[in-house]
């Protein structure tokens, strides 16, 4: 499969998961402020996880209602493009944390570990 054919539709999913979240407009407040906390981070599968740990329950499930939402766009540009879901969420990881990251959140290297921007 072509690269570039591939990351523009990375590209629709990055500005997707930003405008989609504006219908799950609480899921966003609460992971955002969990993001500026430091509770919440990018992990480098696509999808958001606990840097702390999770504990307060609002928290986990607007985090599981959005990565719900990721998932579903992650197999649909996977069908489209002959890629995994996987590899979706994958690329579509490193152009959050390249465009859509703020300073201060934290984000997961290949290995796992967690590193604030």
């Amino acid at each position: 499969m072509n690269l570039q054919k591939f990351l523009i539709p990375v590209a629709a999913i990055v500005g997707t998961l930003v405008a989609g979240s504006a219908l799950a407009s609480t899921a966003k407040v609460t992971v955002d402020a969990a993001k500026a906390a430091g509770v919440v981070g990018e992990q480098n599968d696509g999808y958001l996880g606990f840097v702390k740990g999770a504990g307060d329950p609002a928290v986990e499930a607007a985090v599981a209602e959005i990565n719900a939402g990721r998932a579903q766009l992650y197999r649909g540009v996977a069908a489209k493009n002959g890629v995994t879901p996987e590899a979706a969420g994958a690329a579509t990881y490193k152009s959050v944390v390249q465009l859509k990251l703020q300073p201060g959140e934290y984000y997961q290297t290949s290995d796992g570990a967690w590193v604030r921007k």
